[in-house]
């Protein structure tokens, strides 16, 4: 396929198009997240209950991000990224007008098909480069789409406090429909192998599952995102509930992962293809397990300001930024023939263990628990991130020794 002009479905996609796609799940997750005292308020429920909103959307995304790579396999990924927006926009809009927290939490759970555009992001750019070069373009548009969580809770605070919890919703609405433009204008088939049916791909999981390459790949990638994922879960029960901030402010605060997770995109995207990606996920998980021990030795010698939790923080975005473009495209590098199935069921232990994880920070936090819980989930997720990434590069050099016992 030439190389991408933009609005030109003849040829490769254009970065804006991959960048805006990708970046529909992360505004979807975060532009609301400084409401979520405000809708718990509005429906009349407990914070817990509101913070449902949370892992609900990631284990969505988990179950999504399987069928939909699947299907782009299949039907192409053209085709099921079109659909898979206009299904998140329709969520969207449900989302604004729930007369329940139920009915809320539902439309949340539709919302979670947005993930479609992470994964046919990272198909598409295997469709048509190898995997260092994979590893290197996902990184920028990774470095593209932290924009979204970088600004959009700030965004997000002030509309909630100005115009209510709704004008959140009304942005990732907004978002969606410019994403679904861009993609129907610029966005032409990558996948020059369609036809293998569903049922044929899921009975081809057992391939990837008996790689041992593929779950060293998927646990780095579910780790090293665990620990944000667990952060995202806890982080506004503690700006609000322990360091008494307002709404806007926590979008500031969140900043610091963000601005961390485009620095190591964008270290990704120069080094990972000279470095290669095993050695930039155990940076990365180093950087990160590091970070999250900072934050838990200013909590052990007493300090409590906000700076001292969130500060650290920036470490963990710059460790997921080095490691996940890495991880991303080991994934769906194992088995090329069919990276939408690979990268729908990395996707899927990435983001369910997120779920899990973010799920685990609601239950661990509570009245007088402050915030050492959560920064002990986070570093040992991030540790086992490491072992992990050292795991992938142990069966590296196992299967390099072997081959070269039989020359």
């Amino acid at each position: 396929m030439p190389p991408g002009r933009f609005l030109d479905r003849s040829t490769q996609p254009h970065i804006i198009t991959l960048v805006f796609a990708a970046a529909l799940g992360p505004v979807a997750m975060n532009v609301f997240l400084p409401a979520l005292p405000a809708i718990a308020r509005d429906f009349n429920t407990d914070y817990a209950v509101a913070q449902l909103a949370v892992p609900l959307f990631l284990a969505a995304t988990a179950f999504f991000q399987i069928i939909v790579g699947s299907l782009s396999d299949q039907y192409g990924r053209r085709p099921v990224l079109l659909t898979s927006i206009l299904i998140g926009l329709v969520a969207t809009i449900a989302a604004i007008h729930a007369p329940t927290i139920e009915v809320f939490l539902a439309a949340r759970v539709f919302q979670g098909v947005a993930i479609a555009g992470v994964a046919i992001s990272r198909a598409t750019i295997r469709d048509t480069v190898g995997t260092d070069e994979a590893a290197s373009r996902i990184g920028y548009v990774t470095m593209g789409m932290t924009l979204a969580p970088m600004i959009g809770p700030i965004v997000g605070g002030y509309l909630a406090e100005s115009h209510g919890w709704q004008a959140t919703f009304w942005l990732v609405a907004a978002f969606s429909l410019t994403t679904l433009v861009l993609v129907w204008a610029d966005l032409g088939e990558t996948n020059r192998s369609l036809g293998q049916r569903l049922g044929a791909q899921m009975r081809s999981y057992p391939l990837l599952l008996g790689s041992r390459r593929f779950w060293g790949y998927a646990a780095t990638s579910a780790f090293a995102s665990g620990a944000f994922f667990a952060f995202v879960g806890g982080g506004p029960y503690l700006s609000s509930e322990y360091y008494g901030l307002p709404s806007s402010h926590y979008g500031y605060y969140f900043g610091f992962s963000a601005i961390g997770y485009v620095l190591g995109n964008y270290l990704s995207g120069r080094h990972a293809r000279h470095r290669g990606i095993n050695s930039m996920m155990v940076l990365g998980g180093v950087a990160a397990s590091l970070g999250i021990a900072v934050a838990l030795l200013l909590h052990g010698v007493g300090l409590d300001h906000p700076l001292a939790f969130f500060g650290p923080i920036f470490a963990v975005g710059l460790g997921n930024g080095l490691t996940l473009p890495s991880a991303n495209a080991g994934i769906v590098s194992v088995r090329p023939q069919i990276a939408g199935a690979a990268s729908g069921l990395g996707g899927f232990l990435q983001v369910g263990g997120g779920a899990a994880l973010a799920a685990l920070a609601g239950v661990l936090l509570g009245p007088g628990s402050g915030p050492a819980p959560l920064i002990l989930l986070m570093l040992g997720s991030s540790v086992l991130s490491v072992v992990s990434a050292l795991y992938v590069i142990a069966v590296a050099r196992s299967v390099a020794a072997s081959e070269d016992g039989r020359q």
